[in-house]
């Protein structure tokens, strides 16, 4: 996972009373969300970044230990969205895009999008397409999903009713953040197949997010 680019941005949220952690999964919409909530929060991960990204099957061996023995529940349900796989590569390809990131190895200028998901399709991607994958981030060793309640982004209006009726909040409100470059991208039919193929685990976890 690209930790660099997030440092000081994504965040893990331990809300202790309600037995609910926040999983930050990068390109999901999650920087605003976590920053209307992180007020509320018992804990608020913020370092080490091994940590604070912490994958699902990370923090069942290491973090999950950690709050039983501090007292909360042995099993904290978790809390995670995920986004379309097309969708979420397009945010990271349009986010890598920006001026910032001229002439370093992981920015997409010049790049197509179309090159840039072949090249993520790789056993070993370039740097530039090299994103991480949402589904290892979700999933334990068997490769079943990890997380308690899994949300897909296109369904935020029902996280937040969710994290509304658990968090005991009217509302959220949402400010962007991190927000990725408006760009029209489009995917090629034949990539998008391609992209379908070589990484049909992360829609098959993508699938599995609640509407």
């Amino acid at each position: 996972m690209d930790h660099k680019n997030f440092e000081g941005i994504l965040q893990m949220l331990v809300f202790w009373a309600e037995k609910l952690v926040f999983l930050a999964v990068p390109k999901t919409g999650t920087t605003a969300l976590q920053g209307a909530l992180a007020p509320r929060a018992s804990l608020v991960v913020r370092h080490p970044p091994q940590l604070k990204h912490s994958p699902v099957a990370r923090y069942k061996r290491f973090l999950q230990p950690m709050f039983a023995q501090g007292g909360g529940e042995p099993d904290m349900e978790t809390f995670a969205i995920v986004r379309d796989p097309v969708d979420w590569l397009s945010s990271w390809y349009r986010y890598r895009h920006r001026d910032d990131l001229v002439g370093q190895p992981n920015s997409t200028r010049d790049i197509s999008f179309d090159d840039f998901v072949v090249e993520y399709c790789k056993g070993k991607p370039a740097p530039f397409a090299n994103v991480g994958s949402q589904a290892k981030f979700l999933t334990l060793g068997d490769k079943s999903v990890g997380v308690t309640h899994l949300y897909k982004y296109e369904a935020m209006p029902s996280a937040l009713a969710f994290l509304c009726t658990r968090l005991g909040k009217d509302e959220i409100t949402l400010k962007q953040k991190n927000v990725s470059p408006v760009m029209d991208v489009q995917l090629s039919v034949d990539v998008e197949a391609r992209l379908r193929i070589k990484r049909a685990f992360e829609f098959d976890v993508w699938a599995q997010g609640r509407d």
